[in-house]
């Protein structure tokens, strides 16, 4: 489950500064004061990264603890809290074996795909129980996942982006390959760094991240004490879920 280790992590910040974090944060603060019952106060963010959600979030007035696998990710997340003089407690956690001692969370959150990491529906149960257990009483959980609808006929084998950086520039190759069976894309980055004298690193990173039908989706959850409410095409309410839809936000309440 390791990924985004090292280097990586570092590099992570460049790969992704055109992601609208406060877009996104602003369409789960949306999810949370349409769906919730009572007051949402205290969020839990699941695989956190560098920390850009959860600093968004936390504008909109809330309580966060904002836990990931990667030690090195976090590292990236405190620095941002002590620079903004943020109250987000970022700490380490394996989110297959939640163990918060807080008492119960109003809201879990998990985007950016991130619940694609757990590979089998036997992990996948064993952490949306974890998350259930940490929640209130009709506590949300607003998550974002792969849409299988999509990926499967759209899938690009490779994939080369390139970021122009001070220093000179950045080249990053994905190869992908599925495991149709399993569900699974086996992604394997291969990043370049150019410096301008022309010498270069490199280093090489595989991740494995799982795919899912809306329905399946729907069952896993149900079979973990939670109710379905709504899906979303990604952060909009206003476009209707589509072979053209890669990411699927879902909303769903503590049975």
């Amino acid at each position: 489950m390791s990924s985004y280790i090292g280097r990586h992590a570092e590099l992570y910040d460049i790969f992704y500064a055109e992601k609208p974090y406060g877009e996104e944060a602003a369409f789960v603060h949306q999810c949370l004061q349409q769906y919730s019952i009572g007051k949402t106060n205290r969020l839990l963010e699941l695989a956190c990264g560098t920390g850009e959600h959860a600093l968004a979030l936390e504008k909109f007035g809330y309580e966060i603890v904002a836990v990931d696998y990667s030690e090195d990710m976090l590292n990236c997340a405190q620095r941002k809290a002590l620079e903004t003089s943020s109250t987000v407690n970022f700490r380490w956690q394996d989110m297959r074996n939640l163990n918060l001692s807080e008492e119960a969370f109003d809201a879990v959150v998990c985007l950016f795909d991130s619940i694609g990491y757990v590979a089998t529906n036997a992990a996948l149960n064993q952490v949306l129980q974890g998350i259930n257990r940490h929640l209130r009483p009709d506590g949300l959980l607003v998550f974002e996942f792969w849409h299988a609808a999509a990926m499967l006929p759209d899938y690009e084998p490779v994939r080369i982006r390139r970021w122009l950086i001070p220093e000179g520039e950045i080249l990053r190759i994905s190869e992908t390959t599925l495991q149709l069976p399993q569900q699974l894309a086996n992604v394997t980055y291969s990043i370049y760094e150019l410096s301008h004298d022309g010498t270069y690193s490199s280093f090489k990173e595989t991740q494995v991240n799982r795919y899912f039908l809306l329905q399946e989706m729907a069952n896993l959850l149900t079979f973990s004490g939670f109710t379905p409410l709504n899906w979303f095409s990604g952060f909009r309410d206003d476009e209707n879920i589509s072979q053209e839809t890669w990411h699927i936000v879902g909303v769903a309440r503590k049975s």
